[in-house]
């Protein structure tokens, strides 16, 4: 009996943990914007990697690329920084990243690529030390965008975000079906994602692979 009490304590401490640190991301992961129009004028767009087909983007991440080109398009912002997995040399996220945005009009030295933007924190923490960031626009989905803003926030980057349509926001402008198992899949792993955000940037702060500093150029 005691050690079912012991269980069902934990189990509901963990809950509120989770309920809390969601609740606190979500109200820290601010300003947010709806469209480019609103979006103030940044030094840089940081577009966060979201997997590849072979050399093409996967239709969220082409979501993400294509609002970053709004931004450069309308002078919101003069560099794109794409960031991204490159852990093997046959999975290189961010040279199909590159590839996109230059087909679609942006000049090489308008980009700069990130190979080792493992996950958010790595991302944000990257952005800072190794390419000089200090003010940014964020570019990605509206389930993800609080969580960017919250980590790239602490790690005392000013930064605002550009939501890109998914499921959950503005939907019928998204151009492909988001089924519902990865909506699902998606909800649950950000859930669990905010409260490691809130642990990695207020008590871990986990050691980051960083490399000599390069500042944002065409790399």
């Amino acid at each position: 009996m005691v050690g079912l009490v012991a269980v069902s304590g934990l189990a509901l401490l963990g809950l509120v943990l989770l309920v809390a640190a969601n609740v606190f991301v979500l109200k820290s992961g601010t300003p947010r914007y709806d469209s480019v129009e609103q979006v103030p004028h940044r030094p840089v767009a940081i577009v966060f990697g979201a997997g590849i087909e072979g050399d093409q983007p996967s239709p969220a991440l082409a979501g993400r690329l294509d609002a970053a080109i709004e931004l450069y398009q309308a002078g919101t912002v003069p560099h794109v920084l794409v960031t991204g997995d490159n852990h093997i040399a046959s999975y290189d996220e961010v040279t199909v990243m590159r590839s996109y945005l230059m087909d679609h009009g942006l000049p090489s030295s308008a980009i700069t690529r990130d190979y080792a933007g493992f996950n958010t924190y790595d991302s944000c923490a990257r952005a800072r030390d190794v390419f000089g960031v200090r003010a940014a626009v964020l570019v990605t989905q509206d389930y993800h965008l609080p969580r960017a803003l919250f980590t790239c926030q602490h790690l005392g980057i000013d930064v605002v975000g550009l939501a890109v349509p998914d499921w959950q926001h503005h939907p019928d402008q998204v151009g492909f079906t988001w089924p519902a198992s990865m909506q699902r899949a998606l909800t649950i792993r950000e859930w669990g994602a905010r409260l490691k955000a809130v642990v990695e940037t207020d008590v871990l702060h986990p050691r980051v692979t960083l490399g000599p500093y390069l500042g944002l150029a065409d790399t």
